[in-house]
């Protein structure tokens, strides 16, 4: 019993010797295989021809289904299914993605939009056929090389003879096992310029071309491969005070998820909005109304900072090249493209001659035979042996000239001649057939030793035939860093309680400070002279006895604190003025001289460097004879945060009060304008557009005769299409020459822009009118060129418009320019004597060389004007060529 517990009886199988199979390594091969498998077969494009399995398999039965005329999707599918060994669903899948790309396939019935996100219909209801440019570039069955099927019933190609970068057109993606792959889509014809560029050597640069256009910045596309990024925005314009339009969406997003992400942001409080419309249909259309007191431009800035109208796509290329997946950069993979292009182009030259050739040697032979008789030779033959070897020797004293020796399968097409064809031979149409065919040949010859310019000709061929409606869609810009903390709104309140120490957004109880972002920086000044930076929170402890708290704004030099502290509890009393720019978060900055036992006794912030006058009172004590004294702290220089600052007096201080709220002790703010992300700034990027203080505006003028007065604000946005941005100077006039449709003449007037909030139009508003000219300079001239009249043409004319016309209003009419018909306008702004400026104290602060203010002492130095020469940031600006119809 004891030997049946410890043993136990096994099935009667066990019984036989069993074999043991381990599975420690088949984890390791079996994983090995299919991830080869779905790198290879399913996620990852062929670098021979750009498209993954699926695809090139759907292609090949839509080729072998082709008739000209569309056909059910469902069809296709099930034609497909005979060469890709998996389910409709992910055929029918990548044919309607194939569709959208409206470059292979013709499309009819509903095939879902890009824009909205909307899918398709079934398969039942919509139909499909190759486009003639798919039938052009995809297909060639004699260079094709060909493989069984999966279940050995029929052929498909190994790959597509593709003579086209159909890869970079389309662009692809793919998440395999362990790797995946990313090309993002570029323009039609920039790529056939491109690689006709190649061809000729010429060094290339391509950059993506989305469907859904937008506006891009590549300038850290990094050439396709890993590491790159692009920058992708939604086309974003105000229509008014209070309504932005949305054109475009960024790719990768759809109306409905853009939308979404709208409305989670304005549930976050990132943005102000009353509501959003969706109007799109054929094109993007989305209306998005602000809320009450919004800023139109702060609001596009949040926009693109907090929702999905700024997506960022880190593109990845990676093809499969020899059975094995390979990184390259989108350049080298258009000149591979190309080089692949140009061998197919010899393959099918080399197919087309050698046809041509057989064609030749055929006739040549046919001739021959018939014109020689040699047809008579094998009437005595008695086997078929005999009948070739009659007709081998009767060719043999006649074909030194043919391009190759005859073959017994040549002699046997000769004996299938038919005697009503022998009988009707027309020797000389024979003869110009031949040398129709030697034409060809000689033809063909040339295009294959001149190879690279026959492809040339045949990509100029397809951008000739095909390119016609595929323009740039994206717009390439480089865009401005989007700071989130300056365009969040308010949509937290923040409190203080000053004895305890503790500063946060949920101390509903303790005193209202002022509203905020919830990503905001607050800054905070205690009484024993500490200062201390950190994020906005719930409940922050920061120190007892505070004195100031507000919203920390990086960066800005304009905000000027007063600080007045004693320096210990009997020493003297110094003063300083300071802004606070580079901190580190949650550390305690001490202002005063680090004596034990320092207060602060006098605390004021300025935001725009205004000077004040305050009152000391001395303590009464014998020493002191004058008890209190005014002193004016704008005669004090602004210098680092962390100076010992000036001495006010070595007695003791009982209170120091203000007496005084002074102006501004700052010089007018210098703002330059960034023509490459068309934003302003005070850095000194860009074109100095002058000093601006208080109610300064700047003047925007565009091509369709209308004028914009903006504020100096950093966030302002600009119209795509402006010619001149320049300061408003309320005296200075606007002159202007337009077509007048109705009179069929050039007017000339000059204005003074009145002051308004929105656009206004300065030139006629009918129909056909067009602005030709326009100059902000005060002294401009235009030379006129005149067209023939039956054969002669009047003088050239030069006008000052100054004494032409004088300054009217800006809806006056003008005056006439002239009664001749013009052929050519050129505009003359001469150079201006130099006005003598009177010496304006800047921006700078006088900044020791401390550890706390180092991006100070870089303020010191003066920026450049790093404007150079810019046409259209000029003063005039002529904007057309004369196609106005003759008076």
């Amino acid at each position: 019993m004891a030997e049946e517990q410890e043993n136990p009886q096994l099935p009667e199988e066990s019984n036989n010797r069993t074999s043991i199979t381990r599975v420690s390594g088949m984890y390791e091969d079996y994983f090995l295989d299919y991830a080869s498998y779905v790198i290879l077969e399913r996620a990852v494009p062929a670098l021979s021809d750009g498209v993954k399995p699926v695809q090139r398999r759907l292609l090949h039965a839509m080729r072998e289904m082709d008739d000209g005329r569309y056909h059910k999707v469902a069809n296709i599918i099930g034609q497909t299914m005979k060469y890709h060994p998996h389910g409709d669903a992910s055929i029918g899948d990548a044919l309607v993605q194939l569709g959208q790309k409206e470059l292979l396939i013709d499309c009819q019935g509903n095939w879902g939009n890009i824009l909205t996100g909307d899918s398709a219909a079934a398969p039942r209801y919509i139909e499909a056929r190759l486009t003639k440019f798919a039938l052009e570039v995809a297909f060639n069955a004699k260079i094709t090389e060909w493989s069984a099927s999966y279940d050995g019933r029929g052929k498909e190609p190994v790959f597509l003879p593709m003579k086209f970068p159909l890869l970079l057109a389309q662009g692809v993606e793919g998440i395999a096992v362990g790797l995946s792959t990313k090309v993002l889509p570029h323009n039609f014809n920039e790529l056939i310029d491109a690689s006709i560029n190649i061809l000729k050597g010429k060094k290339v640069t391509v950059v993506p071309d989305f469907p859904s256009g937008g506006i891009a910045d590549v300038s850290n596309y990094n050439d396709g491969i890993r590491g790159g990024r692009v920058r992708v925005r939604a086309k974003i314009e105000a229509l008014d005070k209070k309504t932005l339009i949305i054109k475009e969406v960024p790719f990768g997003t759809t109306t409905t998820s853009l939308i979404e992400s709208v409305i989670k942001a304005n549930d976050k409080g990132k943005i102000k909005i009353k509501k959003i419309e969706d109007n799109t249909s054929e094109f993007v259309e989305i209306l998005v109304h602000l809320a009450p007191n919004i800023s139109p431009d702060k609001t596009i800035d949040a926009l693109y900072a907090f929702t999905d109208c700024e997506v960022s796509i880190s593109p990845l290329a990676c093809v499969i090249e020899n059975d094995r997946p390979i990184f390259v950069g989108v350049t080298e993979l258009l000149r591979l493209s190309t080089e692949h292009t140009v061998d197919l182009t010899r393959q099918e030259l080399q197919v087309k001659l050698d046809e041509y050739q057989n064609d030749w040697h055929a006739a040549s032979l046919e001739r021959i035979f018939i014109e020689n008789r040699i047809y008579r030779d094998i009437e005595e033959a008695e086997t078929w042996e005999q009948v070739l070897q009659f007709i081998h020797d009767g060719l043999k004293p006649h074909i030194g000239h043919l391009l190759r020796p005859v073959t017994d399968e040549d002699v046997a097409r000769l004996t299938e001649i038919r005697i009503k064809r022998i009988s009707k031979y027309d020797s000389d149409k024979a003869n110009d057939n031949i040398l129709a065919l030697e034409g060809k040949i000689a033809e063909y010859k040339h295009h294959l030793e001149n190879l690279v310019e026959y492809t040339i000709n045949y990509f100029k061929h397809l951008k000739e035939k095909y390119g016609k409606d595929k323009g740039r869609k994206t717009e390439i810009r480089m865009f401005d860093d989007i700071v989130a903390q300056k365009v969040a709104i308010a949509n937290e309140k923040l409190y203080v309680n000053r004895e305890e120490g503790f500063v946060g957004i949920g101390l509903k109880k303790a005193e209202y400070v002022c509203d905020c972002s919830d990503i905001d920086d607050i800054i905070v000044f205690r009484s024993d002279g500490v200062m201390m930076v950190s994020k906005v929170d719930q409940k922050m402890y920061m120190g007892k006895d505070i004195i100031h708290v507000g919203v920390f704004k990086k960066g800005d030099k304009r905000k000027i604190f007063h600080f007045i502290y004693s320096d210990g509890p009997n020493g003297p009393t110094y003063m300083k003025r300071f802004f606070v720019d580079g901190v580190t978060r949650d550390r305690e900055y001490d202002l005063t001289n680090g004596t034990k036992g320092s207060k602060v006794l006098y605390f004021s912030v300025n935001p725009n460097g205004e000077s004040e006058t305050v009152t000391v009172h001395h303590r009464a004590i014998k020493k002191v004879k004058k008890m209190r004294f005014d002193l004016d702290l704008g005669e004090l220089a602004i210098k680092g945060r962390g100076v010992k600052g000036n001495t006010v007096t070595k007695h003791p201080v009982k209170k120091i009060e203000r007496k005084e709220k002074g102006s501004s002790t700052l010089a007018p703010r210098r703002i330059w304008l960034d023509e490459t992300v068309m934003r302003l700034n005070g850095e000194g990027r860009g074109r100095l557009l002058g000093r601006f203080s208080g109610d300064d505006r700047i003047l925007e003028i565009t091509t369709k005769g209308q004028y914009r007065l903006l504020p100096y604000d950093f966030s302002t946005h600009f119209e795509e299409d402006w010619l001149i941005i320049e300061k408003y100077d309320p005296e200075k006039p606007v002159s202007t020459i337009y077509w007048e449709p109705e009179k069929e003449r050039f007017y000339v007037k000059r204005f003074i822009p009145e002051m308004s909030d929105k656009k206004e139009i300065f030139i006629s508003e009918e129909e056909g009118a067009y602005m030709e000219m326009v100059s902000y300079h005060p002294k401009p001239t235009v030379l006129l060129q005149f067209k023939k009249v039956k054969g002669k043409a009047a003088d050239d004319e030069t006008i000052d418009l100054e004494s032409f016309i004088s300054v009217k209003g800006q809806k006056a009419m003008g005056n006439q320019l002239t009664r001749n018909p013009v052929k050519n306008m050129i505009l003359n702004e001469p150079e201006l004597e130099p006005e003598a400026t009177e010496e304006v104290e800047s921006e700078k602060v006088d900044v020791p060389e401390t550890e706390d203010a180092p991006e100070q002492k870089k303020s010191e130095q003066e920026p450049k004007d790093k404007s150079g020469d810019n046409e259209k940031g000029s003063a005039g600006i002529q904007i057309s060529l004369f196609d106005e119809p003759e008076p």
